[in-house]
C-alpha cells in the first residue's frame, strides 16, 4: 500500500522550482566566461532543432518516442537556465513575466496574431 510518506518522498524527488533547477544546472556549465550568452543561445537553438527533428521523424516514420523528445526538451531547459543565468535573470522571474504577458494578451483579445508588442 502506498502511504502519504511515499507520496511526499516522490514529490521531493520529482518536484523542483526553476530556481532549484537553475542552481543545479549551473554546477554543470563548463563553457568559458567569454562565451556567456552566445554559447547557451546557440546551444538552445541546436537543441530546439533536435526536438523538431524527432517530431519530424515521427511524421516520416510513423513512430513517436515521447521519452526521446522529453530528453531533448530537458536539454533545451538546461540551455535556458544557462542563458537566464548569463543574462542575470532568475528562471522563475522569466516564467512569471511570460505568463503575465500572455494573460494580458488574453484579456485584451490579442493572444492570436503576430508581433512581440501586441
Amino acid at each position: 500500500m502506498i502511504t502519504q510518506d511515499d507520496i511526499d518522498a516522490w514529490k521531493v524527488m520529482y518536484e523542483m522550482t526553476f530556481g532549484d533547477y537553475q542552481t543545479e544546472a549551473q554546477k554543470t556549465a563548463i563553457y568559458p566566461d567569454e562565451h556567456k550568452i552566445v554559447y547557451p543561445a546557440l546551444g538552445l537553438a541546436g537543441e530546439a532543432g533536435e526536438v523538431a527533428n524527432k517530431v519530424k521523424k515521427m511524421l516520416r516514420d510513423g513512430n513517436f518516442d515521447r521519452e526521446d523528445v522529453a530528453a531533448e526538451v530537458g536539454d533545451c531547459l538546461w540551455y535556458i537556465a544557462a542563458l537566464c543565468r548569463d543574462l542575470n535573470f532568475d528562471m522563475g522571474y522569466i516564467a512569471r513575466c511570460n505568463l503575465d504577458k500572455l494573460h494580458s494578451r488574453m484579456e485584451r483579445g490579442t493572444i492570436q496574431g503576430s508581433g512581440d508588442k501586441r
